[in-house]
């Protein structure tokens, strides 16, 4: 029997079980690549949405949405579906993300790499960039480029949003000339989470 999620949407009960197995699978098979064994919580999720404001103007940027439990929350956050741009490195992932969330624009790609990728997908400021890439597994360099080019891509003090497992943040505060802010330790998520949150005037 389906149920209906937040957003009305019949979904089969077994989703959360089918995106569990995927994203395992794809973990044992490129485990750099996928950061997490299973998909973010729906805490950790809204934790992230909730940071989007629905009335800035502009695409929402969601780099590697996996099976899209954060694309869920933004949607039921009050952003348009047509706003999202969902990039994604996993081809799988890419086609169930057009399944799912059809009137999104997905492109596959490395999200490392986001001035390259949006030339001609985004037009004007975005509203916000979501990150559940993970960032750790990358150098330093890697991350302060990347904080780097969303910030090229947003409004002023619009807002990227990155969650990751450790205790300290992805990009530390000193090397940054930008204001940060933390949300509490989201203790329900497996394993526990933060979302970080970086934003440039």
């Amino acid at each position: 029997m389906p149920f209906q999620s937040e957003l009305g949407v019949a979904r089969p009960k077994n989703q959360r079980i089918d995106d569990d197995v995927r994203f395992i699978r794809s973990w044992f098979e490129k485990p750099l690549s996928t950061g997490a064994l299973i998909p973010s919580s729906k805490l950790l999720a809204r934790t992230m949405a909730n940071f989007v404001d629905p009335f800035v103007k502009g695409s929402v940027v969601e780099l590697g949405p996996g099976t899209g439990p954060i694309t869920e929350a933004l949607l039921s956050n009050g952003i348009d579906e047509r706003r999202l741009v969902l990039v994604e490195f996993n081809p799988g992932f890419c086609r169930l993300l057009r399944k799912r969330y059809p009137k999104a624009t997905v492109v596959q790609g490395d999200a490392y790499h986001v001035r390259r990728l949006f030339g001609s997908v985004i037009h004007g400021p975005a509203a916000a960039v979501v990150s559940g890439l993970p960032l750790f597994t990358k150098p330093l360099r890697t991350r302060l480029r990347l904080l780097a080019e969303a910030f090229d891509l947003l409004w002023p003090g619009a807002p990227f949003v990155q969650f990751t497992y450790a205790v300290v943040p992805p990009i530390p505060r000193s090397l940054v000339n930008v204001r940060v802010e933390a949300s509490e330790r989201i203790w329900l998520n497996l394993p526990p989470a933060r979302v970080w949150v970086y934003r440039r005037d």
